[in-house]
């Protein structure tokens, strides 16, 4: 099947698992555990994994799918995937046991390394990002649905930025990134995905993550922030790259709005 003709099953499926999260998340009482990579899971990262790996399998058979909840799957087994699907069931786990309501879920359709088609799906807020490679970007509201784009600044321009950083992190450790740090303005917003879709709708210029994070958290913002007219790179400039390391952990990296900014000097680099 044809991205086109996947994504409203798609949709529909990160909605089943975004409500489920929401009846959790609301209940206020969950299962809490650590990964051995020292990061948290709860028991609604887990319904939800449950709830889209048992949907996508029976609406793609034929495609694997590789979940965070689920990744240990080695390279020489998934380098024989042409393609597949990427999920983090439910992104910002920590902001969803602190209670701040900004996580979601996100689903990516991945095609010879790159991705060519993303879900995010906002619980609390019913809100749904999506894009097709070559068919542009889109956010669904309960009310409307509309084609969104990435705010395009004049080259020469010196300006502020206005700069997505997580509540939970300081945000000096992103500041120090940049040449002139007092010219960005701060927007804050949890959750790495909603950060590359503040971005992708214009509502930020740009968002640099600094930490670990997993393939599944950057497959599907990166399609919907280039569809949108922006790009997701790592802090050197390159393009992100998909299931060709034993390892899933993605580099440092960058999105942004405008890419004809000379984002090289920008950046304050090593």
């Amino acid at each position: 099947m044809k991205p086109e003709e996947l994504i409203d099953h798609v949709i529909v499926i990160a909605t089943e698992a975004g409500q489920k999260i929401r009846q959790i998340y609301q209940q206020g009482s969950f299962r809490k555990e650590t990964k051995e990579d020292n990061t948290p899971v709860t028991s609604a990262d887990i319904a939800a994994h449950e709830i889209i790996c048992s949907s996508l399998k029976a609406l793609t058979p034929e495609i694997p799918v590789l979940s965070e909840e689920a990744a240990d799957i080695p390279l020489s087994e998934r380098s024989q995937w042409r393609r597949y699907w990427l999920v983090d069931p439910l992104d910002g786990t920590g902001e969803f046991i602190a209670g701040s309501g900004d996580f979601s879920v996100i689903i990516a359709l991945v095609e010879h390394n790159r991705p060519i088609m993303g879900v995010v799906y906002v619980p609390m807020t019913e809100v749904c990002y999506y894009a097709i490679a070559g068919l542009g970007a889109y956010k669904r509201t309960l009310q409307a649905e509309l084609r969104i784009h990435s705010k395009q600044l004049p080259k020469e321009q010196d300006n502020s930025l206005r700069l997505a950083v997580s509540r939970r992190q300081d945000p000096q450790s992103v500041l120090k990134l940049f040449n002139q740090p007092k010219h960005c303005e701060l927007v804050v917003l949890g959750g790495a995905a909603l950060k590359s879709c503040l971005v992708a709708e214009g509502r930020a210029d740009c968002y640099v993550r600094v930490g670990p994070t997993g393939e599944w958290d950057t497959g599907a913002a990166q399609i919907i922030i280039e569809e949108a007219g922006g790009q997701l790179m790592d802090t050197e400039l390159q393009p992100l790259t998909y299931n060709e390391r034993e390892s899933l952990e993605n580099p440092n990296f960058i999105v942004v709005g405008s890419p004809n900014l000379e984002w090289d000097k920008i950046l304050a680099g090593d």
